[in-house]
């Protein structure tokens, strides 16, 4: 039998510990400093029944959660700029969370946010966060660089004479959302799309003529580890954390994007920056 003495078993002992401590040291600098600023340019194709021909191909450029502030600063929001100006989508979406903490990044995300224009325009709905920047001064700042915020309304985008409708409802969390109020007098079979902050709340809506929920809120849970997935995340944006998901016994489809910012921890490890561009396709 092979025996090792102290002073190799202690050698040994100290290779693997210096290893793991080169591991741990090395994902903490990638987690922090690369990964939450490597852009994802994430490209998916929607498929929806009740989608009229004409918007057949339609793109959309979704995005959430800037949080600018301490930890995400304006050259994040230059880049994404510039991402969504390359991608020339049809209709963009923005579903919350402009600022972290404070209204005092407003003005720079005002200038950069006016370089964005859509042919069937701009629009957004506020997060739990811009509660924080307080909720009118959020919504005059995204008004001033374009976009139309949807407080529990809807608006028809038109096409060859035929409509999508897009609603948007005010944060359900610590706004005071209406989603009866956002859906009135769209007909039940039309196509419908909501813009609402909080994956989770798309239970509530299953029973309602709601195609295709996009959210945001969750950042995808930041930190997700292989085999476990994501270490937490936020309330109303558990369930529906990331990715595309089919509620049960529902015509209802959620999109839950992983986020741009970071919020609480400025890390992201196996969870990049994403930037969504759907494609709805008849199906």
């Amino acid at each position: 039998m092979n025996t090792i003495s102290r002073r190799q078993f202690l050698k040994k002992s100290a290779q693997v510990s210096l290893g793991l401590l080169g591991t741990a040291s090395a994902s903490g600098i990638y987690s922090h400093w690369v990964e939450p600023y490597w852009l994802e340019v994430k490209h998916i194709d929607i498929k929806l029944r009740l989608l009229p021909p004409a918007f057949d191909r339609f793109r959309i450029v979704h995005f959430s959660d800037l949080h600018l502030g301490v930890y995400t600063k304006s050259e994040a929001l230059t880049e994404l700029v510039q991402q969504i100006q390359h991608v020339n989508p049809d209709l963009i979406c923005f579903t919350g969370d402009l600022l972290d903490h404070s209204v005092d990044y407003i003005s720079e995300a005002v200038d950069i946010c006016s370089q964005l224009r859509a042919p069937f325009g701009q629009y957004a709905v506020l997060g739990n966060h811009d509660a924080f920047g307080t909720r009118k001064a959020v919504t005059k700042g995204l008004t001033q660089s374009g976009f139309h915020v949807l407080h529990n309304e809807h608006i028809v985008l038109k096409k060859d004479a035929e409509a999508l409708y897009l609603a948007g409802v005010d944060d359900p969390w610590v706004g005071k959302a209406d989603i009866h109020q956002a859906l009135r007098h769209i007909p039940d079979k039309a196509c419908t799309l909501l813009l609402a902050h909080e994956p989770d709340f798309a239970d509530e809506y299953s029973d309602l003529p709601i195609d295709l929920q996009l959210s945001g809120h969750s950042h995808g849970g930041q930190v997700r580890l292989p085999f476990v997935g994501a270490l937490y995340t936020p309330p109303h944006g558990s369930k529906y954390s990331s990715g595309l998901y089919q509620l049960p016994d529902s015509r209802l489809q959620v999109y839950t994007t992983r986020g741009i910012g970071v919020t609480r921890m400025p890390v992201r490890f196996n969870c990049r920056p994403e930037l969504t561009v759907i494609t709805l396709k008849s199906s």
